[in-house]
C-alpha cells in the first residue's frame, strides 16, 4: 500500500521545536510564540508558565480554539490551577507538554481540521 500525505498549503506546520525554538514553515522563531493553523502571534510575552495571566489567555482565546497545546519548553512544567480551570470553564482542553510533543500534536491535530492553537514558551 502506498501512503501519500496531503498538506493543506493554507495551514502553518511546524517542521521543529525545542527548548529554544520553533520552526513555523521555514521561519526559526527564538521568542515565546502562539500559533494556529492560520494564524502567527510572535512576541507572546510570557516566558513561564506559571506568568500566565488574564491579558494571555484573551490572547489565546482571541483564536477560537477548541484545544490549547500548551509547550513549556524542555519538559512539561504545568500552569496554576485558576490558569488551568480558565480554559476549563469555557469547554476548551488545556494539555501542557514538552514544546517538540507540543509541535506534534499541533501538526496531526490541524491535520485533522481540528482548530488547535499551540502556546511555546521560549526564553528568548
Amino acid at each position: 500500500m502506498q501512503l501519500t500525505e496531503h498538506r493543506n498549503e493554507q495551514q502553518f506546520s511546524l517542521r521543529h521545536a525545542d527548548a529554544e525554538s520553533v520552526t513555523v514553515i521555514d521561519k526559526r522563531l527564538t521568542r515565546s510564540v502562539v500559533v494556529s493553523a492560520t494564524r502567527i502571534v510572535e512576541d507572546f510575552p510570557v516566558r513561564k508558565a506559571d506568568e500566565l495571566d488574564a491579558t494571555a489567555i484573551e490572547s489565546i482565546l482571541a483564536l477560537q480554539p477548541e484545544v490549547v497545546l500548551l509547550g513549556t519548553g524542555a519538559r512539561a512544567v504545568f500552569p496554576p490551577q485558576v490558569i488551568l480551570a480558565q480554559f476549563l470553564k469555557r469547554g476548551i482542553g488545556l494539555e501542557t507538554m514538552d514544546n517538540a510533543a507540543a509541535a506534534r500534536t499541533f501538526n496531526v491535530l490541524i491535520g485533522e481540521d481540528r482548530r488547535a492553537v499551540a502556546v511555546f514558551l521560549l526564553p528568548g
